[in-house]
């Protein structure tokens, strides 16, 4: 299947329900912006169409404000407590046709770099993968974890995720050895989870800087 000269889509999940932050992270204020923006604003320097996956209520129009700017359209994930893989189902619902992949990325993961979406982009123009996603870290201590992007003949796929608070693992794992791994900094595996997280990466953004 080529997918040369298709569009990748750039999925913005955030949906999550915060319980150990206590309040909604996503609209977290860091260091003087919504938490959420900055996972999106690296999505959006690369992939074109662009989809978020929000909350029912106050606080998924409060993300539909933190976003304003950038070009993003907006499915709403009724049931967050079902865990992350319902936001991957519901993404793949409102998913344009015509495309050749999309990248999912987390709205919690604020020092995800544009950077680091284009390698992903470059590596599967180049190679057509099925899979292609991040790990963090070198060797044995690599941590392997989101964005993931998925070329489009495995997208019918996340419809049939069972509830789970984790992304398509299953899908992942059938593609093997043909699933391609690329490595980057473990400094910026950092999901911000808890109020301590988020001073972490303030620090982390501020030494960026």
């Amino acid at each position: 299947m080529s997918t040369d000269l298709l569009p990748v889509a750039g999925v913005l999940l955030a949906a999550g329900r915060s319980t150990r932050m206590g309040h909604p992270k996503q609209l977290a204020e860091l260091n003087g912006q919504p938490l959420c923006r900055y996972a999106a604003q690296a999505l959006a320097q690369v992939y074109s169409p662009l989809l978020a996956v929000i909350p029912p209520g106050e606080v998924g129009e409060g993300i539909r404000v933190a976003l304003s700017g950038l070009p993003f359209t907006f499915a709403v994930n009724s049931q967050p407590e079902l865990g992350l893989a319902s936001s991957f189902r519901v993404a793949a619902e409102h998913l344009p046709p015509g495309l050749g992949g999309a990248a999912f990325a987390l709205a919690d993961m604020p020092l995800v770099t544009a950077d680091l979406h284009a390698g992903l982009l470059s590596a599967f123009r180049e190679t057509n993968a099925p899979v292609v996603m991040a790990a963090y870290g070198e060797g044995d201590e690599a941590v392997r974890a989101p964005p993931h992007l998925l070329r489009v003949d495995l997208l019918p796929e996340l419809p049939t995720l069972p509830d789970a608070d984790h992304g398509p693992r299953r899908v992942i794992a059938v593609q093997g050895k043909a699933a391609l791994v690329l490595n980057f900094s473990a400094e910026l595996l950092l999901d911000v989870d808890t109020p301590e997280g988020l001073q972490l990466a303030g620090a982390a953004l501020n030494e960026r800087a």
